[in-house]
């Protein structure tokens, strides 16, 4: 039995993902399944740029306003509702679009999920009780000594991939990265296209700091004010997303308006420097300028879906 073909749109936040999914949208019959972590969070809305209703009304989203900010929405449920929604789309006749800036949710759709152990509660809270007592580099650190492949790519401020090596390593004997090095051998779930938006860095950086400027003007501080009186609490994960512990700040006084503006675009500039870094390691994605080569990058996908035919591949780093 063939694999259903899906497209999937991927790179920095601000580089125009949404929009080209729309834009495909107008040309075929498709449905996409969002892959950002963060718009899964009810109330998240204009701070994540989040799909409006009427881009919804014109081509359907999976994957929006699922779990409310307190809760926590991990890779593994991310995958079961990912399957689900290409199933029904493909079932129904139509094209699966996946598109979003989370790296790994991304990966997991392209290759499935890593069968490593699950979480050991035990392990994990003796790992935070380190992390609040010396910080989350000491944990990068005992990374480093139990498994270097896995902390060379990990950030050494990065608390939930930090506790993910070291607890795998602890609770099953063996490494997580030799996990997923197994990983990489088995069979893609589904034949993927995956296109990536190139965008140059000075153009990327224009791009943050407009959309900052448009989403304070249209909402985003009131957004977080309602997300204050309802008492979600400062510990909840919706919080993590980029941009809403400034604006939060803000709320709370102690920004002002022209510093939270300033703090939301270094914020968001790191995060895609990350992002950008991420895709660029990852296989087989298709870069193409969403400026330059949009006429490109929408007959290229159209195409893939309709027969399977693959684009030439004129960058393969990606940008830089």
């Amino acid at each position: 039995m063939s694999r259903p073909r899906v497209v999937c749109i991927v790179g920095p936040t601000a580089s125009g993902k949404t929009g080209l999914a729309l834009a495909l949208g107008a040309a075929i019959p498709l449905e996409v399944v969002s892959a950002d972590s963060r718009q899964v969070y009810r109330g998240l809305d204009v701070g994540t740029a989040k799909p409006t209703p009427a881009e919804r009304a014109r081509v359907p989203h999976h994957g929006l306003d699922l779990v409310e900010p307190t809760e926590t929405f991990d890779v593994a449920r991310f995958r079961a509702l990912a399957d689900a929604a290409i199933a029904d789309v493909v079932a129904r006749g139509r094209a699966p679009v996946v598109a979003g800036g989370t790296g790994l949710w991304v990966r997991v759709v392209c290759r499935g999920l890593c069968p490593a152990p699950p979480r050991a509660p035990h392990v994990r809270a003796a790992l935070r009780a380190i992390a609040a007592r010396a910080g989350v580099p000491a944990l990068h650190r005992m990374l480093a000594v139990v498994d270097p492949p896995l902390a060379a790519r990990v950030h050494p401020h990065d608390p939930v991939r930090c506790e993910r090596g070291l607890e795998v390593a602890f609770a099953s004997g063996r490494r997580l990265s030799a996990w997923q090095d197994a990983h990489r051998f088995a069979e893609a779930p589904y034949d993927m296209l995956v296109l990536g938006l190139a965008v140059a860095p000075p153009v990327l950086a224009a791009r943050v700091a407009a959309r900052t400027q448009a989403m304070l003007a249209t909402g985003f501080v009131e957004e977080v004010a309602a997300l204050r009186a309802r008492g979600v609490p400062d510990a909840a994960p919706a919080w993590n997303a980029v941009g809403y512990r400034e604006v939060r700040a803000h709320v709370d006084g102690t920004l002002s308006r022209a510093e939270v503006a300033a703090a939301i675009v270094r914020a968001t500039t790191r995060f895609a420097r990350r992002q950008r870094t991420w895709f660029r390691a990852e296989p087989d994605v298709v870069w193409r300028d969403p400026d330059t080569q949009a006429a490109q990058l929408l007959d290229e996908a159209a195409a893939f879906l309709a027969t399977g035919r693959r684009p030439r591949v004129a960058n393969v780093q990606g940008p830089r």
